[in-house]
């Protein structure tokens, strides 16, 4: 399974959208390890350490999830509802990265404990410097709790 460090835990249904997120990380020379999940179900399995993740290190956390909001199974809200009530899990940041720019969505979404909410952009230039943004602040700015 999943055993070196995982920095950034990627939730996408949508194989044109890990591309383009894995493109952008790379064009903006993140290298910190990525893992990729593709349902709600897997997500939940990665982050609490069940089902095919039952052997990945619950102290192995992601410093950062970027969650689609849209995922079949378990729908992205879900999965950072159940994420959040843990004491533990509820302290990762959450950047939702979506297409939805739904008001009530983006409010449910912090009302949830989402640290942010970023609506995917269609041209890849702007997509790439909010990908950008997200790795500066999330993995080199900002500081995190000790585990």
């Amino acid at each position: 399974m999943v055993e070196a460090q995982v920095e950034i835990l990627l939730v996408e249904d949508n194989p044109n959208d890990v591309e383009l997120t894995l493109h952008a990380l790379r064009e903006s020379h993140v290298t910190n390890p990525v893992h990729v999940v593709r349902d709600g179900a897997e997500a939940l399995e990665f982050i609490f350490c069940t089902g095919a993740y039952a052997s990945r290190n619950m102290n192995n956390t992601p410093k950062v999830i970027l969650l689609d909001l849209k995922l079949p199974k378990v729908d992205g809200l879900e999965v950072l509802r159940q994420m959040k009530t843990d004491k533990a899990l509820g302290l990762i940041p959450v950047v939702m990265l979506t297409t939805s720019d739904r008001p009530a969505e983006v409010e449910e979404a912090y009302r949830l404990g989402a640290n942010s909410y970023i609506t995917k952009p269609v041209r890849f230039t702007e997509f790439l410097q909010k990908v950008e943004t997200v790795e500066l602040y999330w993995l080199l700015t900002n500081t995190l709790p000790d585990k």
